[in-house]
C-alpha cells in the first residue's frame, strides 16, 4: 500500500499522540501568506514545507524538486544506522581509511585532521558525526562505499513510504560533474515529513535514534540560516544544511536546511526549505532562509 502525504501525517500525529495543532485555520492562512511575501521578487526558485506537531502542515512551491545537496546525509545516515542495528554493528566500531579515500579536492575536515597518514581509525559514530556536523564529504562517500550505497539509500528512505525524493549520486559523482548536483532531489514536503517520522517515530531505535538526533542539535554549518532567529530562544533546533557550488550560468545549485524544532512547552514542528538555482549572493540567499525560519517560530510560539 503506498501512502500519501496526507496519510503519512495523520499516522505520525496518531504515533505521537494526536497531539493538538497549535495553529488556527486563519494563522495558518496568514502565515503561508506570509512565506510568500518573503520570497516574492527573489532570484531563486524557493520550496519550503512546515509540519505542526506531526498534524498541520504549509507547503509553498512544493511541487518541484530540490537538488538536496548535503542535506542527502541525513537521508544517509538514518539508511546507515538502520543497516547497523539490523546487523547489530555498534557505533563504536572502527573503520580503518586509507589515504586513497580521504580526497584531496573536497570539502573534508576529516582529511585536514590527518592529512599525513596513511591509514587512519575512525569509528562509525564519528564519520556520522563528520557527515552531519560538519558535512564531511569523503565521511559521506566512505559510508556510502562501504556500508549503504546511494541506491541502497534510496530504496531504505522509500520503504520508509517518503517517495518525493529520490539519491543516486555520491559526493565524488557531484564533484566530477555538477549536473549531477540535480540527481539527489527532492520536494520540501518530503524532506520535512522524514524528520517528521524521524522526530516521533524515533527511527531507527536502540539507541542510535538518540545519537543521530544529539548530533542533528549539534550541527556545526548553517548557522546563517534556520537557526539563527533561534539563537536568543528556548527552542532546540536539529539541522541538516546543504550547499552547492554555482552551475553554468552562474546560479547557486542549492542552499538549503532542514530540521525539528522543539519548543518548551515539548510541541514542535519540522522544517524544509530549499533553494535552486539563485542569482542572489550566498548572503542574501542564507538570509531568505533565515528570515523562513524566524516567520514560522514566532507565528508557532506566540
Amino acid at each position: 500500500m503506498k501512502f500519501h502525504y496526507r496519510h503519512i501525517i495523520f499516522l505520525l500525529a496518531a504515533g505521537a499522540g494526536m497531539l493538538p495543532a497549535f495553529l488556527s485555520a486563519q494563522q495558518t492562512s496568514a502565515l503561508k501568506e506570509q512565506l510568500q511575501r518573503i520570497i516574492s521578487g527573489k532570484r531563486a526558485d524557493v520550496g519550503i514545507a512546515v509540519i505542526l506537531n506531526g498534524k498541520d502542515s504549509i507547503t509553498v512551491n512544493n511541487d518541484g524538486r530540490y537538488p538536496m545537496m548535503s542535506v542527502v546525509k541525513f537521508h544517509q545516515a538514518l539508511a546507515v544506522t538502520d543497516y547497523m542495528m539490523r546487523n547489530r554493528i555498534p557505533l563504536d566500531s572502527t573503520l580503518f581509511i586509507t589515504k586513497e579515500e580521504l580526497k584531496p579536492d573536497t570539502y573534508s575536515p576529516l582529511r585536514d585532521k590527518y592529512p599525513d597518514d596513511e591509514v587512519v581509525a575512525v569509528t562509525l559514530s564519528g564519520l556520522l558525526t563528520y557527515t552531519l556536523q560538519q558535512s564531511d564529504n569523503n565521511a559521506c562517500d566512505i559510508l556510502f562505499n562501504r556500508l549503504v550505497s546511494p541506491k541502497e539509500t534510496d530504496r531504505y528512505i522509500h520503504s520508509l513510504g517518503i517517495d518525493g525524493c529520490s539519491i543516486s549520486m555520491t559526493e565524488d559523482d557531484m564533484h566530477r560533474d555538477l549536473a549531477n548536483c540535480y540527481l539527489n532531489q527532492t520536494t520540501p514536503l518530503a524532506a520535512a515529513c522524514l524528520f517528521e517520522k524521524f522526530l516521533t517515530l524515533r527511527l531507527p531505535g536502540n539507541g542510535y535514534h538518540e545519537f543521530l538526533k544529539h548530533t542533528l542539535i549539534s550541527c556545526q554549518t548553517g548557522k546563517d540560516r534556520l537557526a539563527r532567529p533561534l539563537e536568543n530562544t528556548q527552542a532546540v533546533i536539529g539541522h541538516k544544511t546543504g550547499t552547492g557550488d554555482r552551475n553554468a550560468d552562474g546560479k547557486i545549485i542549492g542552499t538549503n536546511d532542514a530540521g525539528f524544532v522543539i519548543l518548551p512547552d515539548e510541541q514542535h514542528y519540522t522544517i524544509a526549505v530549499f533553494i535552486k538555482n539563485s542569482a542572489e549572493t550566498p548572503e542574501t540567499t542564507a538570509q531568505i532562509i533565515a528570515d523562513i525560519s524566524e516567520t514560522v517560530y514566532r507565528y508557532i510560539s506566540k
